[in-house]
């Protein structure tokens, strides 16, 4: 019969896959496909996709995962410390830091800075230096979030293949 502490850790692998898998396709199709398009339709799409990307379901994922990561972490602190608290452990950290903190720091500032771009006065030369201005650096960001929430589903993982009694 399943426990609250386990439906807590499946829930939390969830959302944190499916965190880890937004990334990861931004990362491999997304992106390279963005890449391919002219400047104006590379900063008109980021604009769109940027906006489309801020709703309920976005944020309950994203900032659910945020949550439920030291929520299911402090569920399972007791002595002696399990495998399964110090991987969960590791899996906040690097969800905390590596997605949520280089979003906010990194990933927002960026995406704000674009969406004040006002594309339809601009010109070619004024696109192609916003796109150069944002492409690399986001994409960079990107990358660290891809690999860190990638980190934390495999902690995640391990923490569900290890009992909370070892």
């Amino acid at each position: 019969m399943p426990t609250t502490q386990n439906i807590l850790l499946v829930t939390t692998a969830t959302t944190t896959a499916l965190m880890a898998g937004l990334f990861y396709a931004y990362s491999f199709s997304v992106n390279p496909g963005l890449n391919r398009l002219s400047d104006t339709a590379y900063v008109a799409a980021m604009q769109s996709i940027n906006r489309a990307i801020l709703n309920p379901v976005f944020f309950a994922g994203f900032m659910g995962t945020a949550l439920l990561l030291p929520l299911c972490t402090y569920s399972n602190y007791a002595q002696p410390l399990s495998m399964r608290f110090w991987f969960l452990l590791a899996a906040t950290v690097v969800y905390l830091v590596g997605v949520m903190g280089v979003t906010m720091a990194g990933n927002v500032p960026l995406n704000e800075a674009l969406d004040a771009f006002n594309l339809s006065s601009a010109s070619a030369s004024e696109i192609a230096a916003q796109r150069v201005a944002f492409e690399m650096p986001w994409n960079r960001l990107n990358t660290i979030r891809t690999i860190a929430s990638i980190l934390a589903v495999i902690f995640t993982v391990l923490a569900c293949l290890n009992s909370p009694d070892q």
